[in-house]
């Protein structure tokens, strides 16, 4: 299957899991198109000053992978600054939280794998 870009499902949410700001959220494949284990598929921008709040994943794990950008991971109580070409692995329990605290587009592709 190809995905056109003008053909990807945009979703926005305010406040995100508790967090800041606008979440732009364009899905690559949806839920029911994707096989096996995924449940999301998605490019997440957040623009400077918004933020994704802490958050669990049980029985699930959730990959970012910082594309465009910096910005702060609480990877399970430890908080660590993220760029361009860092990966976040957050599962079995454990949570996250994503904050842009640089000046431009903080660009993530986020992947849910259910276990």
């Amino acid at each position: 299957m190809i995905r056109r870009a003008g053909e990807m499902l945009q979703e926005f949410r305010e406040n995100m899991r508790g967090g800041s700001g606008k979440v732009e959220i364009l899905h690559v494949f949806q839920h029911h198109e994707l096989g096996g284990n995924a449940r999301l598929c998605a490019k997440i921008t957040l623009q400077p000053g918004c933020s994704i709040g802490f958050h669990t994943h049980d029985q699930e794990e959730e990959i970012y992978y910082i594309m465009r950008g910096s910005g702060l991971v609480n990877d399970d109580g430890k908080e660590a600054v993220v760029k361009a070409g860092d990966a976040v692995l957050t599962g079995d329990g454990r949570g996250h939280s994503i904050a842009n605290t640089g000046e431009e587009p903080l660009e993530i592709m986020a992947i849910i794998l259910l276990w």
